[in-house]
């Protein structure tokens, strides 16, 4: 249903599943392992995967810049490196999307209430259908900073994206476990 026409196709979305990035995250084993049960799942269909770099200010190449040992992007799998919350801004993210076919998105990865966030906004904003993944996206605690706890911010960002609507495009929230690809 996204704006897009003749892009039928479905992307995973992976956004910034770093080191540095997760390392504090609430429940970031958990999520991390649903994750990967995702990317099981868009291969074994066929679902075009694309993985989320933030450069980190600089410490591309580093440890804390890699992505968690436990997911592996595929040499035929797009990694695209950006430099602003929103994965769309400034990288070639759109162009992939667009020679893959895909008006879809699946998103996970951190953080919620930052990448993951604009993210969802940036690829909602430019047509796409797009579907959070509610328990396989994450956090850091920031209440130092005057954000509300973690689970908090998680709940919030789920509640709020079910509620999103445009026309000609679509916002879901599902669980790892409701999502479907290819059928």
């Amino acid at each position: 249903m996204s704006t897009f026409e003749g892009r039928d196709g479905t992307a995973l979305i992976v956004v910034d599943m770093q080191r540095d990035v997760v390392a504090a995250a609430v429940d970031r084993d958990g999520v991390t392992a649903r994750i990967a049960d995702l990317v099981a799942r868009a291969r074994q269909a066929g679902v075009t995967v694309v993985w989320i770099q933030d450069t980190l200010d600089g410490a591309v190449g580093e440890d804390g810049w890699r992505i968690v040992p436990s997911l592996v992007p595929t040499a035929d799998e797009a990694v695209v490196a950006k430099e602003h919350g929103d994965a769309f801004e400034g990288t070639s993210l759109e162009a992939v999307l667009a020679k893959a076919g895909v008006g879809a998105l699946v998103v996970c990865g951190a953080q919620s209430d930052a990448c993951v966030r604009s993210t969802i906004h940036g690829g909602f904003a430019r047509g796409y259908d797009v579907m959070l993944v509610s328990d396989a996206h994450t956090t850091a605690d920031l209440t130092s900073y005057g954000a509300p706890p973690p689970r908090q911010v998680i709940a919030h960002t789920n509640l709020y994206w079910s509620y999103q609507s445009a026309p000609g495009k679509e916002a879901r929230v599902l669980e790892a476990a409701q999502v479907m690809f290819g059928g």
